[in-house]
């Protein structure tokens, strides 16, 4: 109960890799035909893609290649690594990622596998709230009514917005990283402002939603609203405290911001937890306030 309302947590941050991105990495390669297979992927990513990529391509004996940020979370990075894929850094501040692996891709071949800007990759994400619909109705609860999602890209906002159409749709972001929100409000895409600063929330520093993730939202009239590093941080602690759940901060901020009271609570919310990647010397810091 948050509020005396009963609200519902989607715990994404259970999954094998610790996120929600496997759903659309493994419906996307499991999509390719044997020569697409054999020539491998290309994906690139901050962590949570990544895993989910290296996770679904090692169980289908494809090569995987992605694309890190050099200052990508260890963890995030030793997962990837772990699972068999093969990374190849860039510098965030002065590199683009997907020209890098758009260049890598087509010198080997391989499909490109984005992490949002895909159609099999949405239909992958949404599978979540499919999902989560099914295990609310197994307990005896209503279908979801307001979903609330972290937001980086926009691939999983978007696949719940298609898998729970009669629902209403809240995207978060961190200050500074709000694109998908002025560009709800403003009506077109508006990329994230020179010199943005910095968060903790890695897996949300897109700095333009792509047109297909923004259309579906658009669409259907989603909103966005915007949480502080601060309110991220206390997310986090009042999930491990009270839920016993390790989020990360981008994992977090939809909690965030029920908890800051930027979306009201209500009976049939549904909140995603999507990502419990963390650097365990920054989560230390946190829970110890």
């Amino acid at each position: 109960m948050i509020k005396g309302k009963t609200v519902v947590f989607k715990a994404e941050n259970l999954q094998p890799v610790g996120a929600f991105k496997l759903r659309g990495a493994w419906h996307r390669l499991t999509a390719l035909d044997g020569d697409s297979r054999a020539r491998g992927v290309v994906a690139f990513s901050s962590g949570n893609h990544a895993q989910g990529i290296a996770w679904a391509a090692r169980r289908l004996g494809i090569a995987a290649t992605i694309v890190m940020p050099a200052d990508a979370p260890a963890s995030k990075r030793e997962g990837t690594l772990a699972l068999g894929a093969e990374i190849v850094d860039y510098d965030r501040a002065t590199e683009s990622r997907e020209k890098i692996a758009r260049r890598l891709a087509e010198a080997r071949g391989a499909t490109l596998v984005p992490s949002f800007d895909d159609p099999w990759v949405i239909e992958g994400q949404g599978s979540a709230g499919i999902e989560a619909a099914a295990q609310m109705a197994a307990l005896g609860l209503p279908s979801p009514v307001h979903v609330v999602s972290p937001c980086g890209g926009g691939g999983l906002a978007a696949g719940l917005t298609l898998a729970l159409p009669e629902a209403r749709i809240t995207v978060v972001e961190p200050e500074g990283w709000d694109d998908m929100r002025r560009s709800l409000e403003a009506g077109w895409i508006e990329p994230v402002g020179d010199n943005p600063p910095p968060t903790a929330c890695d897996s949300l520093q897109t700095t333009r939603v792509s047109p297909l993730t923004f259309e579906v939202l658009a669409r259907r009239g989603a909103e966005g609203v915007v949480v502080s590093e601060a309110e991220v941080a206390a997310a986090q602690r009042f999930a491990a405290e009270r839920l016993r759940l390790v989020v990360e901060p981008g994992g977090a901020v939809a909690l965030a911001a029920l908890l800051a009271g930027k979306v009201t609570a209500a009976d049939g919310m549904l909140v995603l937890l999507s990502g419990g990647n963390v650097d365990r010397a920054a989560y230390a810091r946190i829970l110890a306030g």
